[in-house]
């Protein structure tokens, strides 16, 4: 049975952050300017993003509320039709708390939904993804006519200086050794919050475009690779991770065990190479060529891996020219599990797609090396 998006929708918490007020929202670690700030940036090419903060660090909205927010969108016109959701399926790598699942948290700020499943796929980048695969084959089998899929993230309360306070004593060592400031603050430059989901139905719309998903793939390397994003644990010298449970309360304080951390050298080396791995897979699988490709949506963390993902499409799927790529990462930052998701919404709503062009979408996970990958055609 086809699948179809028929509808998009994002939100965005408060008024876009530009370059030079992030640390009015974040704050200072040590009371002074970010060393690595600037050399990120440059390198991210972003100039706004989004916090669900107030200047000073004050939070606004928790994740759940910004995708129930975004969910609601998808309803303006006609708010009684969000009964009709069958499947409430919600990706992020921020819950607001370990437990309940973001996807209930989700639901609880939707009572005009009424009782609907929910799941919730956890992960990085790829849960927004995962989220859309499990709506997808809901709906494909038949289990359902109508499922909302979102991809969402918070992930301003984790950048905060007062998460890096206890280590300011440590980060006082970037002057002799920068690389620290890349493993501890490199992500906290580059990320935004914000929601966006998808209506999935069996039908297409009747007026307009709606997309038709024509498959989703994913692949984990995780059999071969260490860790390279984390959070919550750290990592062992010899590569395996020691998870929060396994530190005392101090030592959970001290070392920061709850920011975000990034192994630069293992994702420089890796994300792009294994990414292109399976392209060449799946384009050979279904007989598929860059000349296939009128729209390439692929996720970004920095601008910095545009250059390398052209070279790697043209070596295996015998490149996608830039003026088909569509990209919005300048000007809402990296927001992980939601960024595809915003990216097809900025598409949907620009009036530039045209019936029967076909969308290939990339999603690169980093945290272990994972991968999804989809195509849309527009009907």
């Amino acid at each position: 049975m086809p699948v179809y998006i028929t509808d998009t929708s994002k939100f965005f918490p408060n008024q876009p952050v530009a370059n030079d007020e992030m640390e009015q929202y974040l704050g200072y670690i040590n009371g002074k300017p970010s060393k690595s700030k600037s050399i990120v940036l440059r390198n991210n090419a972003i100039t706004n993003r989004y916090y669900a903060l107030e200047k000073g660090g004050k939070s606004t909205h928790t994740n759940a509320q910004m995708t129930a927010l975004a969910v609601k969108e998808l309803f303006k016109d006609d708010p009684e039709k969000i009964k009709e959701v069958e499947l409430l399926s919600c990706g992020t790598s921020s819950p607001d708390q370990m437990m309940p699942s973001h996807g209930v948290m989700t639901h609880g700020w939707l009572p005009e939904m009424g009782a609907t499943e929910v799941v919730s796929p956890a992960g990085v980048c790829c849960a927004g993804m995962h989220s859309l695969k499990y709506a997808y084959l809901a709906v494909k089998t038949g289990d359902v006519k109508q499922a909302v899929a979102t991809g969402s993230e918070r992930f301003s309360g984790l950048l905060v200086s007062d998460v890096f306070e206890e280590e300011a004593q440590k980060l006082k060592e970037l002057t002799a050794n920068p690389f620290i400031a890349f493993q501890k603050e490199f992500l906290r430059w580059m990320l935004s919050d914000g929601a966006s989901a998808f209506m999935l139905k069996d039908e297409p719309n009747k007026d307009g475009i709606s997309l038709r998903i024509d498959w989703i793939e994913g692949v984990s390397y995780a059999n071969e690779m260490d860790a390279c994003m984390y959070m919550g644990a750290e990592k062992n010298a010899d590569g395996s991770l020691k998870g929060f449970m396994d530190f005392t309360p101090e030592e959970v304080m001290n070392k920061s065990i709850f920011s975000i951390k990034q192994d630069i050298n293992l994702l420089s080396d890796n994300i792009v190479p294994l990414g292109g791995k399976k392209i060449k897979e799946i384009f050979d699988k279904k007989g598929l060529t860059a000349k296939d490709i009128d729209w390439f949506l692929p996720h970004i963390s920095s601008n910095f891996f545009k250059s390398k993902i052209y070279d790697l499409v043209e070596i295996y799927g015998g490149g996608i020219p830039y003026e088909k790529w569509f990209i919005n990462l300048y000007t809402v930052g990296n927001v992980g599990a939601a960024s595809v998701y915003l990216m097809i919404d900025e598409l949907f709503h620009s009036d530039k797609l045209k019936k029967g062009e076909k969308i290939l979408l990339l999603v690169p996970e980093s945290s272990r090396f994972s991968y999804m990958y989809a195509m849309l055609t527009v009907v």
